[in-house]
């Protein structure tokens, strides 16, 4: 019987979120505790990298993150950022965020609509001249960099934030009585087990989002119960409506 289901990512900002729709429907308590948090590296971590930003004339921003980690950064190395500097993001939410740090001006920031670097493209290759800066996490695949060079674009991507394991309290980990665990990511597997080394699955269902950490879930020794997307449930609150049902009926 699940009752209780731990989600790890941090708590929904609507109160029109599908996962309160689902603890009333099903009768269950959701805690939302992510499992890993994102940290900003050091400007002397970033040195050793040896880039320096005022080389370039375009930003690609493809997180909130990247944005705060970015003007974090400047700040501490004292780089003061050119008015004319340009800034690409892959969303218009993304883009907004960006009125934190600099006046916004239309003429110097553009932006995709689906969220995929694939669609900001097509306006960059507009803009082939600029020289991109792309900011990203220690975790990342080259799949945007060879999207980049098949456009014959001018770019350098850069480490300027990590993923970590958000370190569970001796509390929290005495007071672990969830019936289901829910994970975004493969370094939330890599959390569970650096926080709970002699974790035993048992009847405790996991949930994964995305192929990448259902095979860190397999790789880890653990068994999988539910693995969204699906075609028919696109999202987790749907495949976990679903899943709640079965286990119900």
């Amino acid at each position: 019987m699940i009752k209780k289901i731990l989600v790890s990512q941090p708590k929904p900002s609507s109160e029109k979120s599908p996962y309160y729709d689902i603890a009333s429907k099903f009768g269950v308590e959701l805690v939302f505790r992510p499992f890993i948090k994102v940290e900003g590296i050091s400007a002397k971590d970033f040195r050793t990298q040896k880039i320096n930003i005022l080389d370039f004339t375009a930003i690609v921003f493809t997180s909130r993150h990247a944005i705060d980690h970015f003007f974090t950064l400047a700040k501490e190395l004292r780089v003061a950022i050119p008015e004319d500097m340009k800034y690409f993001c892959v969303t218009e939410t993304i883009s907004l965020y960006i009125q934190k740090y600099v006046q916004y001006r239309k003429r110097k920031v553009f932006f995709g609509t689906t969220g995929k670097i694939d669609d900001l493209i097509p306006t960059m290759v507009k803009h082939k001249n600029e020289k991109y800066l792309l900011p990203m996490s220690d975790v990342h695949n080259d799949s945007i960099a060879q999207m980049l060079n098949a456009k014959k674009l001018n770019h350098q991507e850069c480490v300027m934030y990590r993923t970590v394991s958000n370190d569970f309290t001796p509390e929290e980990v005495q007071n672990f009585d969830y019936d289901m665990l829910i994970f975004f990511s493969p370094a939330g597997i890599e959390s569970l087990t650096k926080n709970f080394p002699d974790f035993k699955q048992g009847e405790i269902a996991i949930a994964t989002f995305g192929p990448a950490t259902a095979k860190a879930v397999k790789d880890a020794g653990l068994r999988l119960d539910l693995e969204a997307p699906s075609e028919k449930y696109p999202s987790m609150t749907g495949a976990l409506q679903h899943f709640l049902l079965e286990k119900k009926g």
